[in-house]
């Protein structure tokens, strides 16, 4: 399963946010396994550069993105890519670039723990939770 992580589910794990953290760090160790492969836009990593350096630092979010490199196989952003977001009927641009680059790239799901923003999707949006449901691996532990 190809899946593209919400920028929400990225920063959960890499800034330790509670009370999401167990479930998105376990979402995330299932890409790690090779049990789904794991997704993020292009756009994603100047958000969690941006959030982290704001929060922490300049050099944990310099970190924080060569961990996403290493971790997630990136979609590119484009004209397509814009062009298809800015026609999307969510009220977010972001969420609706994460739809589109999802969508370009044929990817199965994504996965986020607001699937309210993701209301315009076609494919399938899972919260963390339910992603591990379907993998088997309801215990987050």
């Amino acid at each position: 399963m190809r899946v593209l992580f919400d920028t929400n589910v990225v920063l959960d794990v890499l800034l330790k946010r509670a009370p999401w953290v167990t479930e998105s760090a376990a979402v995330w160790r299932a890409s790690d396994e090779g049990r789904i492969t794991g997704y993020v836009l292009a756009s994603v990593l100047t958000d969690i550069f941006y959030i982290a350096r704001k929060q922490i630092n300049v050099e944990t979010a310099r970190v924080a993105v060569r961990t996403c490199l290493e971790a997630f196989e990136i979609c590119p952003v484009d004209r397509e890519t814009l062009e298809q977001a800015e026609v999307l009927p969510g009220k977010d641009f972001e969420d609706n670039l994460q739809i589109a680059g999802a969508t370009i790239a044929s990817l199965d799901a994504i996965v986020t723990r607001n699937k309210g923003d993701f209301a315009g999707a076609k494919l399938v949006v899972l919260t963390p939770a339910e992603l591990l449901a379907q993998l088997g691996s309801a215990n987050p532990q």
